[in-house]
Protein backbone atom coordinates (compact mmCIF):
# COMPACT_ATOMS: atom_id res chain seq x y z
CA UNK A 1 0.00 0.00 0.00
CA UNK A 2 2.19 2.78 -1.22
CA UNK A 3 -0.29 5.40 -2.16
CA UNK A 4 2.05 8.37 -1.41
CA UNK A 5 5.08 7.20 -3.44
CA UNK A 6 3.41 7.65 -6.83
CA UNK A 7 2.75 11.34 -6.13
CA UNK A 8 6.31 11.96 -5.00
CA UNK A 9 7.84 10.46 -8.15
CA UNK A 10 5.42 12.45 -10.31
CA UNK A 11 6.45 15.60 -8.47
CA UNK A 12 10.14 14.86 -9.05
CA UNK A 13 9.50 14.19 -12.72
CA UNK A 14 7.59 17.46 -13.00
CA UNK A 15 10.39 19.38 -11.29
CA UNK A 16 12.98 17.78 -13.58
CA UNK A 17 10.88 18.74 -16.62
CA UNK A 18 10.68 22.35 -15.41
CA UNK A 19 14.47 22.50 -14.90
CA UNK A 20 15.09 21.17 -18.42
CA UNK A 21 12.53 23.54 -19.90
CA UNK A 22 14.06 26.56 -18.12
CA UNK A 23 17.56 25.58 -19.25
CA UNK A 24 16.43 25.32 -22.87
CA UNK A 25 14.56 28.64 -22.81
CA UNK A 26 17.77 30.61 -22.52
CA UNK A 27 18.58 29.68 -26.10
CA UNK A 28 15.47 31.26 -27.57
CA UNK A 29 16.60 34.60 -29.06
CA UNK A 30 13.15 35.96 -29.90
CA UNK A 31 12.06 36.27 -26.30
CA UNK A 32 13.38 38.64 -23.67
CA UNK A 33 13.99 36.88 -20.40
CA UNK A 34 14.39 38.92 -17.21
CA UNK A 35 17.68 37.23 -16.32
CA UNK A 36 19.25 37.87 -19.74
CA UNK A 37 21.31 41.09 -19.94
CA UNK A 38 21.79 42.80 -23.26
CA UNK A 39 25.19 44.39 -23.87
CA UNK A 40 25.32 48.16 -23.48
CA UNK A 41 25.11 50.00 -26.82
CA UNK A 42 28.29 51.63 -28.09
CA UNK A 43 28.60 55.32 -27.30
CA UNK A 44 27.53 57.56 -30.15
CA UNK A 45 30.29 59.89 -31.39
CA UNK A 46 29.68 63.61 -30.91
CA UNK A 47 31.46 66.83 -31.94
CA UNK A 48 31.71 69.11 -28.91
CA UNK A 49 35.39 70.08 -29.23
CA UNK A 50 37.48 70.99 -32.25
CA UNK A 51 40.62 68.87 -32.15
CA UNK A 52 43.74 69.79 -34.09
CA UNK A 53 46.66 67.39 -34.12
CA UNK A 54 50.31 67.98 -34.89
CA UNK A 55 50.32 64.64 -36.67
CA UNK A 56 47.51 62.30 -37.61
CA UNK A 57 43.96 62.93 -38.68
CA UNK A 58 41.68 64.68 -36.16
CA UNK A 59 39.04 62.04 -36.95
CA UNK A 60 41.11 59.47 -35.08
CA UNK A 61 40.31 61.24 -31.79
CA UNK A 62 36.67 60.37 -31.11
CA UNK A 63 34.50 62.17 -28.57
CA UNK A 64 31.45 60.79 -26.82
CA UNK A 65 29.35 61.36 -23.72
CA UNK A 66 29.58 59.03 -20.75
CA UNK A 67 26.74 60.27 -18.56
CA UNK A 68 27.59 63.96 -18.00
CA UNK A 69 31.29 63.69 -18.87
CA UNK A 70 32.67 64.34 -22.36
CA UNK A 71 35.31 61.68 -23.08
CA UNK A 72 38.04 62.34 -25.66
CA UNK A 73 39.31 58.95 -26.80
CA UNK A 74 43.12 58.93 -26.99
CA UNK A 75 43.47 55.14 -27.13
CA UNK A 76 45.03 55.46 -30.60
CA UNK A 77 47.84 57.58 -29.10
CA UNK A 78 51.25 55.98 -28.78
CA UNK A 79 54.84 57.13 -28.61
CA UNK A 80 54.87 60.94 -28.52
CA UNK A 81 52.37 63.46 -29.83
CA UNK A 82 50.02 66.28 -29.02
CA UNK A 83 46.59 67.69 -29.77
CA UNK A 84 44.90 71.01 -29.12
CA UNK A 85 41.30 71.17 -27.92
CA UNK A 86 38.94 74.12 -28.42
CA UNK A 87 35.17 74.34 -28.01
CA UNK A 88 33.37 73.88 -31.34
CA UNK A 89 31.79 77.04 -32.77
CA UNK A 90 28.69 77.91 -30.79
CA UNK A 91 29.59 75.50 -27.99
CA UNK A 92 31.20 75.91 -24.57
CA UNK A 93 33.60 73.76 -22.61
CA UNK A 94 31.90 70.76 -21.05
CA UNK A 95 31.63 70.93 -17.28
CA UNK A 96 33.31 67.54 -16.96
CA UNK A 97 36.02 66.33 -19.33
CA UNK A 98 37.95 63.04 -19.38
CA UNK A 99 40.73 61.65 -21.55
CA UNK A 100 40.68 57.92 -22.34
CA UNK A 101 44.17 56.41 -22.58
CA UNK A 102 45.64 52.95 -23.02
CA UNK A 103 48.21 52.14 -20.32
CA UNK A 104 51.50 51.03 -21.80
CA UNK A 105 50.98 52.90 -25.08
CA UNK A 106 52.09 56.18 -23.50
CA UNK A 107 53.95 56.87 -20.29
CA UNK A 108 52.91 60.38 -19.31
CA UNK A 109 50.14 62.81 -20.26
CA UNK A 110 50.51 66.58 -19.86
CA UNK A 111 47.50 68.90 -20.02
CA UNK A 112 47.90 72.68 -20.23
CA UNK A 113 44.99 75.08 -19.92
CA UNK A 114 44.59 77.68 -17.14
CA UNK A 115 46.75 75.33 -15.09
CA UNK A 116 49.20 72.56 -15.90
CA UNK A 117 48.56 68.92 -15.02
CA UNK A 118 51.00 66.02 -15.48
CA UNK A 119 49.55 62.53 -15.25
CA UNK A 120 51.83 59.46 -15.21
CA UNK A 121 50.16 56.48 -16.91
CA UNK A 122 50.51 52.98 -15.47
CA UNK A 123 52.47 50.63 -17.74
CA UNK A 124 49.78 47.92 -17.92
CA UNK A 125 46.03 47.59 -17.79
CA UNK A 126 42.96 48.19 -19.87
CA UNK A 127 41.91 51.59 -21.30
CA UNK A 128 40.96 54.01 -18.55
CA UNK A 129 39.31 57.43 -18.36
CA UNK A 130 41.30 60.17 -16.64
CA UNK A 131 38.92 62.89 -15.48
CA UNK A 132 40.40 66.38 -15.49
CA UNK A 133 40.16 68.46 -12.34
CA UNK A 134 37.54 71.24 -12.42
CA UNK A 135 40.10 74.00 -11.79
CA UNK A 136 42.23 73.04 -14.79
CA UNK A 137 40.07 75.08 -17.19
CA UNK A 138 37.20 77.56 -17.02
CA UNK A 139 34.54 78.77 -19.43
CA UNK A 140 36.94 81.57 -20.47
CA UNK A 141 39.78 79.16 -21.44
CA UNK A 142 40.62 79.61 -25.13
CA UNK A 143 42.27 76.25 -25.75
CA UNK A 144 43.72 73.21 -24.04
CA UNK A 145 46.97 71.50 -25.06
CA UNK A 146 47.36 67.76 -24.47
CA UNK A 147 50.85 66.24 -24.93
CA UNK A 148 51.92 62.65 -24.38
CA UNK A 149 55.16 60.71 -24.49
CA UNK A 150 57.19 58.02 -22.81
CA UNK A 151 57.59 58.15 -19.06
CA UNK A 152 60.88 59.87 -18.33
CA UNK A 153 61.75 58.26 -15.03
CA UNK A 154 64.60 59.93 -13.13
CA UNK A 155 67.97 58.20 -13.41
CA UNK A 156 68.95 56.20 -10.27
Amino acid sequence: MRSGSGGASAGRAGAAALVLLAAGCGHLPAMHWPWHQRPAPAAAPVHELDISAAAGAPDSWRQYWRRNTLVVDLTAASGSGSITLKPASGAAWPVRLALRVTPGAIGVLEVRADQRLILPITPAGKPTDLELTPRLYTSATKQMSVTWGPNSAPAP
